[in-house]
């Protein structure tokens, strides 16, 4: 047996060895020529598997640590017979964070508190609920866009998209790329859907760049309908429009789901569903260890401080949304080595706040956002 693995993924070499043979290639050298004698791939988001890919192959399964999968030709995977499975929720925390830090910088940078500020949050499956807890405990008033939970559960507790660029100048979106059908969300962020919001809205994208037309969102920016624009995906990544680039108030290297964590759980899901489909016995398996910063306490005093800048204090302390655009700014043409280098980042669960002079609800609420508290 004969496995086919992108090299980036993280904590994969040597796992499969003691079962198969492995060869490890970076998404772009993976081609039909090399999996040519390949029963199996893992994969992540840059590489297209279709018929190009496969035809004439013997791979019977495909595993992409990635929540998403429009990078997979499912329709012929299933008329071939081929096995595919994704990481759903892998990176969801990750994402979440990635989120928090960037409602806290905007707040910062804009002047505008985040108590009772309307938040839309568009899709709210695993990232996106994810998403909701969080902007509650930070006291925001949330509203919820999530057309097929509607369809399955009832409309109790969700609004429509236009609801939601009615209600609320700060709106996220976590859905899915989908390219047809009822729930088309190619360009879901359009010339009209944009005319519509309230004038000075912020929007954040961490789906796939083609949930929005980058055209209509620079001219969006040139007019003021937006006031802020944070993108961690883009059309024709990693080719990205520098000139769209230079106007977001954060642009990053499609990376809000990189956690060490996020990426642990990615891989650990794409191994555990190998061993299932082949039987090699390793379908509990997950990293032995996953590294850790020099300082995973964070101590805050919080003697005659207000609860959102305390909580503010504790998210950009385990990250900062901002070191990763400058960091994309000063190199765009290394988008790709960007994100496959990204630096060492944990989770909110990873830490413990030790927090001086604190009252307990301030505690409670720390403890609901993930954080260890002392």
């Amino acid at each position: 047996m004969k496995v086919i693995a992108d090299d980036k993924i993280p904590f994969l070499k040597g796992v499969l060895e003691p079962f198969c043979e492995v060869e490890y290639l970076s998404g772009g050298r993976i081609t039909r020529e090399t999996l040519k004698n390949a029963d199996a791939i893992l994969i992540r988001t840059r590489t297209q598997c279709d018929a190009a890919l496969l035809e004439d192959t013997r791979v019977k399964f495909i595993g992409t640590a990635t929540i998403g999968f429009d990078h997979i030709d499912t329709n012929y995977c299933d008329e071939k017979g081929i096995v595919w499975k994704n990481a759903p929720g892998c990176n969801a925390c990750s994402v979440n964070q990635y989120v928090a830090s960037t409602l806290v910088h905007l707040s910062r940078k804009f002047g505008f508190s985040l108590r009772n500020r309307a938040l839309g949050v568009v899709g709210v499956g695993n990232v996106g609920s994810r998403v909701v807890n969080t902007a509650e405990h930070l006291g925001m008033q949330v509203y919820l866009c999530d057309p097929p939970r509607v369809r399955r559960e009832g409309i109790c507790g969700f609004i429509s998209l236009e609801g939601i660029i009615r209600e609320c100048d700060l709106i996220t979106f976590h859905v899915p790329l989908n390219l047809e059908g009822e729930d088309r969300t190619h360009h879901m962020i359009s010339e009209n859907l944009i005319k519509k919001m309230l004038p000075g809205t912020f929007l954040i994208n961490t789906s796939r760049g083609e949930v929005a037309d980058g055209a209509a969102l620079k001219r969006a920016l040139d007019t003021g309908r937006l006031a802020g624009l944070v993108l961690d995906v883009w059309e024709s990544e990693p080719r990205i429009d520098l000139e769209l680039l230079n106007r977001c108030a954060i642009g990053t290297p499609h990376i809000a789901g990189y956690s060490a964590d996020g990426k642990a759980k990615g891989t650990s899901m794409v191994i555990r569903a190998l061993s299932r489909f082949f039987e090699l016995g390793i379908d509990d398996w997950e990293p032995n260890s996953i590294p850790v910063h020099p300082e995973m306490t964070i101590t805050m005093e919080c003697l005659d401080r207000d609860e959102e800048d305390i909580l503010a204090d504790a998210i950009q302390a385990t990250y900062q949304v901002e070191e990763d655009d400058r960091r994309l700014r000063a190199n765009p043409s290394e988008f790709e080595n960007l994100r496959g280098n990204y630096p060492l980042r944990r989770e909110f669960r990873a830490y413990t706040l030790n927090l001086v002079n604190s009252w307990p609800e301030i505690k409670r609420t720390c403890r609901k956002l993930g954080f260890k508290v002392l």
